[in-house]
C-alpha cells in the first residue's frame, strides 16, 4: 500500500512539473534562434557557377548579391578585389563602395571597363560589371559585403578565352589512287584546348579505315579511292567560338610507270649527248684559237726588219757637223786655188794631180770658216 501511494504521488508531481519543462525548453530554442540568426547575420546569397568562361571582346557580369540581417547596424562596405595566387602576397583591390560612394583603385589597365552592375549597390546586389574582356582579366575575383557585424565573401573565376582563327586546309601527297593521302588543319590563334573534327560535305561519312586526330587536325586515308574523293569539312572549336575550312579532295590516276622509265632514260640519253657535243664545240673552239695564234707569232717573225745600225756618237757628229772639211783644187789655168767646202767625207781626188790644201780655221762660236 506505501509503494502504491509513493507512486501515485511522484506521478501527480511529474504532471504538475511537465509545463514547466516544455516553457523552459521553448526558451530555450528561442534564445539559439536569435543567436544563430545574430551569428550569420548579413549573407551573400548568389548561387551562379564559381567558374566563368567568356570569349575575348565579350562583356561579363559578377553575380554579388546579398541580404541584410536586422542585427546589421554598421556602414555598409562593398569591395571587389582580384586574389593573389601566392598567398603571401596581398590581393589587388579593383573597386569599392563606402558611404554611398564608388572608388576605383589599382591598375588602371585592368579597372577599365569595370563597374557595379547596380545603379544603387547599397540595395541588395553588388554585382561586378566587365565589359570588353581581353585575357588580361583572367583571375579570380573576389566580393566581400561588410555591415557590421555582418560580412561575408563571395570568389568567382573567370577565365577569358580567344576564339579560333579561320583554319588553314590543305592535302599532303599527290591525291594518287591507291596511295596514302593526309588532310591537315590548322588554326593559327586560339585558347587551348582546341578541338578539330573533319566530315565531308555530302551525306556520305567518313569510312572507317580512315584515321583522324583531333588535337593535331590531321585525317589519314591509307588507300585513296575514288569514292573518297569530294569535298571535305573541318571544323576548329574551344569552350568560346567555332571556325572552319573547307577542301576538295582529288583522286588522279597514278602514271604509266612505263612511260615514265623510258622518258627518264630517254631524257638521260639526250643530256648525255647534248654535254658531249658541247664539250667537242669548246675543244674545237680552243684548238683553232691555239693554232692561229702560233700561226700569226711565226707571221711576225718572218717580217721583222733587221736591225738599225748603231748611230754615231753624239760628239762625233756634232764634230762632223760643226767642222767641214775645206779642200782646195786648181781652176783653169791661172793656178789660183779655190776653196770648197764639203761637209760629207772627202774622198781623194780622182786625178793623179797633186792638190795642196791649207788648213782653214774655223770659229767654233759663229759655226762656221774664217
Amino acid at each position: 500500500m506505501w509503494r502504491l501511494s509513493c507512486r501515485r504521488r511522484v506521478s501527480a508531481l511529474c504532471l504538475g512539473c511537465l509545463p514547466w519543462i516544455s516553457g523552459f525548453l521553448l526558451h530555450t530554442a528561442t534564445l539559439l534562434s536569435m543567436g544563430l540568426g545574430y551569428a550569420q547575420g548579413l549573407q551573400v546569397t548568389s548561387t551562379g557557377p564559381l567558374t566563368i568562361q567568356k570569349a575575348e571582346g565579350e562583356s561579363v557580369i559578377l553575380g554579388c548579391g546579398y541580404t541584410l540581417s536586422p542585427f546589421d547596424s554598421g556602414e555598409l562596405d562593398i569591395e571587389w578585389s582580384v586574389v593573389s595566387p601566392d598567398t603571401t602576397k596581398k590581393d589587388q583591390m579593383l573597386l569599392s563602395y563606402t558611404g554611398g560612394t564608388e572608388y576605383v583603385h589599382g591598375d588602371a589597365a585592368l579597372a577599365h571597363g569595370l563597374h557595379f552592375a547596380a545603379p544603387d549597390p547599397s540595395r541588395g546586389d553588388a554585382s561586378l560589371s566587365v565589359a570588353a574582356l581581353s585575357p588580361a582579366h583572367s583571375a579570380t575575383y573576389q566580393c566581400k559585403v561588410k555591415k557590421s557585424p555582418g560580412l561575408d565573401t563571395r570568389k568567382v573565376s573567370l577565365v577569358v578565352m580567344v576564339k579560333p582563327s579561320v583554319p588553314k586546309c590543305w592535302v599532303e601527297g599527290g591525291e594518287l589512287l591507291g596511295e596514302a593521302v593526309a588532310l591537315h588543319c590548322q588554326s593559327a590563334r586560339g585558347s587551348a584546348p582546341l578541338t578539330y573534327s573533319w566530315r565531308r560535305e555530302s551525306e556520305a561519312p567518313i569510312p572507317d579505315t580512315t584515321t583522324q586526330n583531333r588535337v593535331t587536325g590531321e585525317l589519314r586515308i591509307s588507300n585513296h579511292s575514288q569514292s573518297l574523293a569530294g569535298f571535305y569539312l573541318c571544323e576548329v572549336n574551344n569552350a568560346v567560338g567555332a571556325e572552319r575550312c573547307r577542301i576538295n579532295l582529288k583522286a588522279n590516276k597514278p602514271p604509266n610507270r612505263a612511260a615514265v622509265i623510258v622518258g627518264t632514260v630517254v631524257g638521260s640519253l639526250l643530256l648525255i649527248l647534248i654535254l658531249l657535243l658541247f664539250i667537242g664545240l669548246l675543244y674545237w673552239k680552243l684548238s683553232g684559237r691555239f693554232r692561229y695564234e702560233k700561226e700569226f707569232s711565226n707571221e711576225i717573225r718572218e717580217d721583222v726588219p733587221p736591225p738599225e745600225s748603231r748611230p754615231a756618237s753624239r760628239h762625233t757628229s756634232r764634230t762632223v757637223s760643226q767642222h767641214p772639211r775645206v779642200s782646195y783644187s786648181p781652176v783653169g789655168g791661172g793656178g789660183t786655188e779655190v776653196s770648197s767646202l764639203s761637209e760629207g767625207p772627202t774622198h781623194p781626188p780622182s786625178c793623179s794631180t797633186p792638190v795642196k790644201s791649207k788648213p782653214v780655221e774655223y770659229d767654233d762660236r759663229n759655226g762656221h770658216a774664217v
